[in-house]
Formats: C-alpha cells, sequence, structure tokens
C-alpha cells in the first residue's frame, strides 16, 4: 500500500486545511490538496491525501471511506499513479 490516499465525493465547501483536519486524527498529514478547476477556481469535490506512513494511510481509509461529511459520502481510495499526458 502507498501513504497517497484519493479521497473523492467531497463537500464543494472542503478546503485544502479541512480536508488535512479531517485526517490528522489518524496521523501526519504531509499533504492535502482539493483539486479546483484552473477557470472558476471552484473545488472539482475531489483531493489527495498524503500520510506520513502506510500504516496511518491504512487506518485513514478504513476509518474515513463511507463516512458522510455534509450529506455525502466520502470515498477514499489509496491513489495511483498519474498518467502520462499526451501534448
Amino acid at each position: 500500500m502507498d501513504n497517497k490516499l484519493y479521497v473523492s465525493n467531497l463537500p464543494y465547501s472542503v478546503t485544502d486545511q479541512s480536508l488535512g483536519q479531517m485526517f490528522s486524527t489518524y496521523g501526519s498529514v504531509l499533504s492535502a490538496k482539493i483539486i479546483t478547476d484552473k477557470m472558476s477556481g471552484r473545488s472539482k469535490g475531489f483531493g489527495f491525501v498524503e500520510m506520513e506512513t502506510e500504516q496511518q494511510a491504512a487506518e485513514a481509509l478504513e476509518k474515513l471511506n463511507g463516512q458522510e461529511i455534509n450529506g455525502r459520502r466520502l470515498n477514499v481510495a489509496v491513489a495511483r499513479p498519474q498518467a502520462p499526458r499526451e501534448n
């Protein structure tokens, strides 16, 4: 398992900081990033969290996957490497 997690179905009100705080209960968060639309700057409803260790990531995944936040059920999974983009 990797220590980087993909988090989807997030409420649009969630920020980088609040995402990090949500995961900090389960260990040290190295980074938390909400993906935003380049044109509008609005959240796309998903993001990535990197935990310090694989064990912390596994615990966060287990505890937060399916949890309801502001009426939306979170989907938490191990992040896959980004596929190369063609120009």
